[in-house]
Formats: structure tokens, sequence, C-alpha cells
């Protein structure tokens, strides 16, 4: 039961960070959506707030990450493609007001250590990684799908800023477009 409590609390804290960013993520709202009782918080996450998200972000990496290892794309325009397919939905959603888990951790402010940093760095990294395999795998030599990898990663994440602050989905259209023609280029 606790490690179910625990899951609920950390899914929870996936959906506040997305919807409110970290300094409107509260106690408050992590327990109310995942029913865990109030001492569950410093029970499960005795480094507080910082340990919750940035185990959240963290999560939600690995959530991605798995996602986007799944592309049997067999050339790189096919791996491109089926990452703007992911992607279009992560920034609908940013239309709407939603950010994404892991940037959300990047702007703490009352942050000493480093951790949630270093958490989403290392998520951010572990995306580009996957996605530079996947690219490889399709026959890109390895600086190339490096290169084009770190882009993939920064169109998603740059565009969901775009997005959220216009209401739109356009300028993820258009990045995407001009991403999908480096790709495209001999």
């Amino acid at each position: 039961m606790a490690k179910e409590t625990r899951g609920r609390m950390v899914d929870a804290a996936v959906d506040a960070l997305r919807e409110r960013g970290l300094q409107g993520m509260s106690f408050t709202d992590v327990l109310a959506r995942s029913g865990a009782a109030r001492g569950a918080i410093y029970h499960h996450f005795p480094g507080g707030k910082n340990q919750l998200a940035a185990e959240a972000a963290t999560r939600h990496g690995h959530e991605v990450r798995a996602r986007l290892a799944e592309f049997g794309a067999t050339d790189p325009m096919g791996v491109a493609a089926a990452f703007v397919d992911f992607a279009r939905p992560v920034v609908q959603a940013a239309a709407r007001g939603a950010g994404c888990a892991v940037a959300a951790v990047t702007v703490p402010a009352d942050e000493d250590d480093g951790e949630l940093c270093q958490a989403a760095a290392t998520t951010f990294a572990s995306w580009t990684e996957q996605l530079g395999r996947n690219l490889q795998d399709a026959g890109l030599p390895v600086p190339e799908a490096e290169e084009k990898a770190t882009l993939l990663v920064a169109l998603l994440e740059g565009t969901q800023v775009l997005c959220r602050a216009s209401g739109s989905t356009e300028p993820f259209e258009r990045a995407a477009r001009a991403a999908l023609a480096l790709f495209a280029a001999p």
C-alpha cells in the first residue's frame, strides 16, 4: 500500500507541475489528487517539495524516454516525423495552459543544491541520447544524430513555451516544418 500511495503522489505531482509549475504545486493539491493522508508527504518525501518534484520530473522523464524508444522508423526522416507526431498532443496541451513537468523544475526559487535542475538535465540528456540512438539506428553518423536529437528536444521544449504563451500550436507547426526540412535535406 505504501508503494501505491507514493506512486499516486508522484503521479499527482507530475500533473500539478504540468498545470501549475513548481511554484504553483502545493502539497494540498498533491494530497487531494492522490488521495493520500497529510502525513504521507514527509513519510514518503522527507526532503519535502523539492524531493517530490525531482522524483515527479524523473518519473515523467522515464515515461517519455520509453515512448521515444518505441519509435520504429527505418530512416532519419521517419524518426523525426514520429517525434513530431509524438510531440503534437504535448504542445496542444501547452496551448491550453499545460507545460512540461520536467521543464517546470528548472525554475526553482529556493534551491541551493541544484537537485531539481540536475534531475531535469539528466532527463533531457536521456531523451537526447535515446533520440540520437534512434537516429543512428536509422543511418545517421553519431555527430549528426546527436545534433539533430538535440534539435528535436529543443523543438519540443521551446515550442511548448511559445504555444502556452500564444494559446496556439502555430509556433510548433512552423518549427516542426523547419526541422523536418532539415531531415529531408541530403
